[in-house]
Order: C-alpha cells, then sequence, then structure tokens
C-alpha cells in the first residue's frame, strides 16, 4: 500500500459524467493521482481493503471547481479601487497601480494568497492571465493548484515587457521552460480588442497554430468597448477578431457581456468558449451577459471570478448562484439554468473550454483526482433534499473541508474551522498580505 492510494467515502456524490447525477452511498478508489475506481461502498474490492479511507459521511464529493478567468496576483489589489466603471477603474486607479508596483515579487506574492483562497473555495483549476507568468507558475507549483496560463500580450509598455513583440518572447520563453509540467499548461493571451493590434493578433494567431495553444482574451465586455471598436475599425470587436482568425474551438472570451444573436449563433458556430463572469461584470456596471440565449445557440460557457480587484473574491459558488439567478431574471424563465447547468458551468465546461475535458472537470475512471469534499450538514444546509440544488443555491465556500489536485490533498479546514495549506502556512500568507498593505499604503516619492 502506498501514501498515494486511498478511498474517499462521501453520502453523496456528484460526478457530473454521464449517468446519474447524484449517486449515494458510492466510493472513490484514488490511486497515483487518479481515480482507479467509483463503487458502492459495500463492494470495495480486496486488492483496496487495506488502503485509508477518508470520512465523507455528510458530505458531496464532486469534481473540483474550474475558475476559467482571472487575473490571479491581482489580489494583492483586492479593495483597492471600488466602485468605478471599468475604464475610469482601469485607467485611473489600477493601471497606474501596476505600473508602480508591478513586478515578480508582487506576482509571485498575490498569486500565493489567490491560489489559496481558491483551494480553499474547492477551485482546483485556474485561467490566468497576468505579467510574469512564471512568478504565478511558481506560486501554483508551491501550492500545488492546477493552472492554465495565459502569456500576456498587448501593444502598451508594462514592467514587464516594452512591446507586443516582446511579450511575445517573453511568453514563449515562460511556455518553453514550464512545458513539461504536468500541471501546467497554457495558452496566448492577447489582452483585449483595444489594447492589441490587427498585426499582434495575426502573429499570435499563426503562433498558437504553430505550438498547438489556444488564445485567451477578453471581449465584448462594456459598450464602451464595442462603440471604440466601430469608431476605429468600422466594426464590432468579434466581426474584427473573426477575421482576423481569433475565433475558435481553442478561444476562451472574456465576459462576452453585450453579445447579439447573431453574434451567439457565430461563436457556437465557430465553437468559441464564454468565461462568464457575473459578479465582475455586475460590479463594474458592465452588463448582464445573455447566458441562457447563449447557452441555447450552442455556445460553451464556463465561470469566472475575474481578478479580486474587480470582483472581490475569488469564489466560484458565488459565481454559480448569481449566474444562475441572472439567467432566470434577464430571460424571465426561472428554468434558464438550473442547478445542474451552473455545476456544469463551473466543472466540466470549464475543463472543455481549456482542451482538458479529458482530465479533469468530472469524476470518471482514469481521469486526474481534481476533487473536492463539500459539508452538507451544517445548520444552514439543513434540510437537504437534493443535494444538486444545495449546492448551487444553499452551500457556501467555507463548507469545503478538502481539496485534492491530482490526487494530493492540498487544502484541508481542521475541526476546530482553520485551514490548512499544503506547501504554506497560513500565518505566511497573513504575513505576505500585510507587508505589501503597508508598502502600497506609503505615499509615492
Amino acid at each position: 500500500m502506498s501514501e498515494s492510494q486511498f478511498i474517499i467515502k462521501p453520502r453523496w456524490l456528484v460526478t457530473m459524467d454521464e449517468g446519474p447525477h447524484v449517486r449515494e452511498q458510492h466510493a472513490i478508489l484514488v490511486d497515483a493521482g487518479k481515480i482507479k475506481a467509483i463503487v458502492p461502498k459495500s463492494d470495495i474490492p480486496d486488492w483496496a481493503v487495506d488502503w485509508p479511507v477518508v470520512d465523507c459521511s455528510q458530505h458531496v464529493v464532486m469534481p473540483g471547481l474550474i475558475n476559467l478567468h482571472t487575473h490571479s496576483s491581482m489580489s494583492l489589489l483586492k479593495g483597492y479601487a471600488d466602485d468605478y466603471a471599468l475604464m475610469p477603474w482601469l485607467n485611473e486607479h489600477i493601471w497606474p497601480a501596476e505600473k508602480r508596483w508591478v513586478s515578480p515579487a508582487f506576482v509571485q506574492d498575490g498569486s500565493l494568497l489567490a491560489c489559496a483562497e481558491m483551494l480553499a473555495g474547492g477551485i482546483t483549476t485556474f485561467n490566468d492571465m497576468y505579467f510574469f507568468p512564471q512568478a504565478t507558475i511558481e506560486a501554483a507549483k508551491r501550492t500545488g493548484i492546477r493552472a492554465h496560463i495565459g502569456l500576456t500580450i498587448m501593444e502598451f509598455p508594462s514592467n514587464y515587457a516594452a512591446t507586443a513583440s516582446e511579450y511575445i518572447r517573453l511568453g514563449t520563453e515562460v511556455r518553453d521552460q514550464y512545458k513539461s509540467e504536468s500541471s501546467i499548461s497554457f495558452s496566448f493571451a492577447p489582452h483585449a480588442p483595444y489594447t492589441v493590434s490587427d498585426q499582434t493578433f495575426t502573429d499570435v494567431v499563426t503562433l498558437a497554430e504553430q505550438l498547438n495553444l489556444g488564445i485567451h482574451t477578453h471581449l465584448h465586455e462594456t459598450q464602451a468597448e464595442i462603440a471604440q471598436s466601430q469608431e476605429q475599425f468600422g466594426v464590432r470587436p468579434l466581426q474584427r477578431l473573426q477575421a482576423l482568425g481569433v475565433i475558435g474551438p481553442s478561444t476562451v472570451l472574456a465576459h462576452g457581456v453585450h453579445l447579439e444573436k447573431y453574434e451567439q449563433e457565430t461563436l457556437a458556430t465557430l465553437g468559441a468558449h464564454i468565461a462568464h463572469c457575473p459578479s465582475s461584470n455586475l460590479k463594474l456596471a458592465s452588463g448582464i451577459a445573455p447566458v441562457a440565449s447563449a447557452l441555447r445557440s450552442g455556445i460553451n460557457i464556463g465561470l469566472g471570478t475575474d481578478g479580486a480587484a474587480s470582483n472581490n473574491r475569488l469564489d466560484l459558488w458565488q459565481e454559480m448562484r448569481t449566474a444562475a439567478l441572472l439567467a432566470k431574471v434577464s430571460a424571465q424563465q426561472a428554468e434558464a439554468v438550473p442547478a445542474y447547468q451552473a455545476l456544469q458551468m463551473a466543472t466540466i465546461n470549464g475543463a472543455t473550454a481549456l482542451g482538458l475535458q479529458a482530465q479533469i472537470g468530472s469524476i470518471s475512471v482514469g481521469k486526474q483526482a481534481d476533487l473536492i469534499a463539500v459539508r452538507l450538514d451544517e445548520l444552514n444546509s439543513l434540510p437537504c433534499f437534493d443535494p444538486i440544488s444545495h449546492l448551487v443555491y444553499v452551500a457556501s465556500r467555507e463548507q469545503v473541508t478538502h481539496t485534492w489536485v491530482n490526487g494530493q490533498l492540498r487544502y484541508q479546514r481542521l475541526p476546530d474551522g482553520q485551514p490548512q495549506f499544503a506547501g504554506i502556512e497560513t500565518e505566511a500568507l497573513r504575513s505576505i498580505a500585510l507587508q505589501w498593505q503597508l508598502k502600497m499604503q506609503q505615499p509615492a516619492d
């Protein structure tokens, strides 16, 4: 018997795979980071009877959540500039702060805080977009979370790079350095249509095809973005990116708040994916995305938190509930996004968008053991008639008690309620946050 072999015995199992939505009294057998078997608790095979057992008798065990769009290291800017619309928020607050503070140390420390927050909330994979991606990778490796790293590209100089070609060169070098890491994957991340030129988009498309990487960008987040594109290019951003070859089955488009019906049909036909970020869209007053209509069009939609500077939480439980409720009210249909579909958006849909659906996103034999246990015997969760409904409409991230990535326990909530992370002490995380707060509160020279 190896320490990498163990059995999880939950009350309920939600696999997000084909078959019953909920299985009761089943066990998951994990071996060497993968799901070895799923069997009734009474039918543990002879070869596994001596494996250690994780008792989750009051829990749902389900696939880890997938954060399809975030800027993890912006956790250090949480609450830094609130209650502004997107462009004033960026131009007058966030970009000046980034110019002053962003560095490899800033990105690594901010990403450590984000990785811990995400693991404690049951997020096992995140799709990132930020400067100094190697620093984010090192934070992900330390905490053990799975990371899909967007290699940021824009025309404007930053502390990371001066030109679009330098962004591309540095990003490609990072990809080459870490491409053998099993829990790290990559895409090119041209920031947005309003920060990237036609030539750079064309170069990115060519490189993405050569290196077999996807593309991750912001699109149709605000009406102002669309108006600017129409004035500058004579077309809406989606039409421009489609003409440049950006839109396809390996493209993740963050936000998609303002999409006409014909544009939704275009995205569905081309196989592109949307990272829906409802809380960020609400907080920045960007709008309410037409999720019910987009789903009916056949678009694969996952959920993202956006960065903690604009949300201000990396909390996919909040995003699931908000996404389901907003879809209902905007479509004026109570059945628009039912609970199970919201769970799909937070799990298997996100995996599909990243091209990782064969590895993660559902509990299936042979997949990686990216799993979470969610306790449903808390007072706020009783009584429980339907665990899937409870996961979306009742449960909170504080009810996540275990988070496994690749079969390794990366977070657990101790009996006294305190968090425990693999790879870093909670007090060290608090110290990192407070040190940066003190530094950033100092007046500029």
